[in-house]
């Protein structure tokens, strides 16, 4: 118990400490005008209030992925609160809090538009790909997750539920942000900190077992090795490529530069928050890690939150868990198509010169991009969510090494985003050497072949450190003679 009430307390006070550092490193001014004035369109440009921008934010943010993720990585013990709790404050709520506010300073720009800018335009093609990859992946087993539990528990069957759920999805994309996003998600957002907060007090006064302390030990009944697979499992909660994606939407809707800190990095916290809730039951309401893992084979993620969920809240609790299983998913879903949408209209945008950004070009986006994502949700869920997780982590390597380019340009202390970007490279190389979704070699082998990637993008970023400081002494110089 000392290790959860500790590890919850360090995330408050990297929020309060570490989250004001990050802001001062990046210099806010509340002089500037934001995107939501100076391009207010009625559409993805709009101001908003920060508390409702913070709760869109951990909305989209999070979804079912600080809740599914945190109860699959509490498998491996106690070890996941270290992940978290370090990943969160000094990886995830970095990686939120720039893709946030420096698409807010380039006028709401989508994530791949950020990266072709400080990583070069072949970076942005790949990132586009990949970014869109991602979004309709995640679109689509959102879909999927919730469709499926809806059709075990009503009489409906899958595909009409899959559809109902898909048209919701497809509506609340294309309609102005403040329509059903603004108005509702801020309620989801508040339910999804009441059902995290309400789990922590069956922890602490109801549940017959004690929460485990501090291990370094794994304790995986699988044996899967921590390195990396912990940090790809546990996204959602520590860092998160998916968010950089996210972040661009609310930045659209913030009034001013001081507000950032709450809406991004304040939501990844809050997020962290509520994954190191849901590890901590995971390994506390089963008894031991095996009997979880057991509970998992059977009903999965969703078996257990509703599983937990009824023990602790009754009936109330049941209710809690089908809003969790099926209404926040759907809520990630509709955000990533939105996402998706505004990034293939850029993309297009710049290719033919011809605007899609506007409200009359929706149709002719939507179609196609929604057809794909129907198809990709009647495959099995669990073959879509094994790409998602590696796919995510590979933009939160791409989106820190922006921000790391961003900070070194402008002589800024560059190191709050260069290391946890080093960190997540070597995850990214190692996991999809080792991966079964990847080139599933062996675990000694896939370490020496990572080791060789990280290796090499080391050389580029120290290629970059001596480039910048010669054109900082180059300016430096300039002036001097001036």
């Amino acid at each position: 118990m000392i290790t959860f009430i500790a590890s919850i307390l360090l995330l408050i006070v990297g929020y309060i400490v570490y989250g004001k550092v990050v802001e001062r490193i990046f210099g806010i001014n509340d002089q500037n005008p934001t995107p939501a004035y100076t391009s207010n369109d009625g559409l993805d440009y709009m101001p908003m209030s920060w508390w409702k921008a913070s709760l869109i934010q951990l909305l989209n943010i999070a979804g079912t992925g600080p809740i599914f993720g945190a109860i699959m990585g509490a498998l491996y013990g106690p070890v996941a609160f270290i992940w978290i709790v370090i990943g969160c404050i000094f990886a995830g709520a970095v990686h939120d809090y720039f893709s946030g506010m420096i698409s807010l300073r380039h006028n709401g720009a989508q994530f791949p538009a950020i990266v072709g800018k400080y990583l070069g335009e072949k970076m942005k093609f790949i990132t586009t790909i990949v970014s869109i990859f991602l979004m309709i992946l995640v679109s689509a087993a959102f879909i999927a997750a919730p469709a499926q539990l809806l059709a075990d528990i009503t009489p409906v069957g899958f595909m009409t539920w899959l559809l109902i759920i898909f048209a919701y999805i497809v509506i609340a994309a294309i309609l102005p942000i403040n329509e059903v996003i603004g108005r509702v998600y801020p309620i989801f957002g508040a339910i999804l900190i009441f059902m995290a907060v309400s789990i922590a007090f069956g922890m602490l006064f109801i549940f017959d077992n004690p929460i485990p302390n501090l291990t370094v030990s794994n304790l995986h009944p699988g044996d899967l090795p921590i390195w990396p697979l912990l940090m790809v499992t546990i996204s959602c909660g520590a860092i998160s490529g998916f968010h950089s994606t996210q972040s661009p939407i609310v930045s659209r809707t913030l009034k001013k530069e001081s507000e950032g800190r709450k809406v991004f990095y304040g939501a990844m916290i809050g997020e962290g928050i509520i994954a190191m809730i849901w590890a901590a039951a995971g390994m506390t309401f089963f008894g031991s890690t095996g009997a979880l893992n057991e509970a998992l084979a059977v009903g999965g993620p969703a078996g257990v939150v509703n599983e937990i969920s009824l023990t602790t809240l009754g009936i109330f609790g049941g209710t809690l868990a089908i809003v969790g299983i099926v209404i926040l998913p759907i809520t990630t879903g509709d955000t990533a198509l939105r996402s998706c949408r505004i990034i293939v209209a850029d993309l297009l945008t710049q290719k033919t010169k011809i605007d899609f950004t506007g409200k009359g070009k929706l149709v002719l986006l939507i179609v196609p991009l929604s057809g794909i994502t129907l198809y990709l949700s009647t495959i099995d869920y669990s073959f879509l969510w094994r790409y998602v997780g590696g796919t995510n982590q590979i933009i939160a390597a791409i989106m820190l090494w922006t921000a790391t380019i961003y900070l070194m340009k402008r002589k800024k202390f560059h190191w709050i985003c260069s290391i946890p970007a080093l960190f997540m490279t070597a995850v990214v190389s190692t996991y999809w050497f080792y991966a079964p979704e990847g080139f599933n070699l062996d675990y000694g082998i896939s370490l020496i072949l990572g080791m060789v990637i990280w290796l090499a993008v080391f050389v580029w970023f120290v290629r970059q450190l001596i480039k910048h400081k010669k054109a900082s002494n180059h300016e430096d110089l300039d002036v001097k003679i001036g």
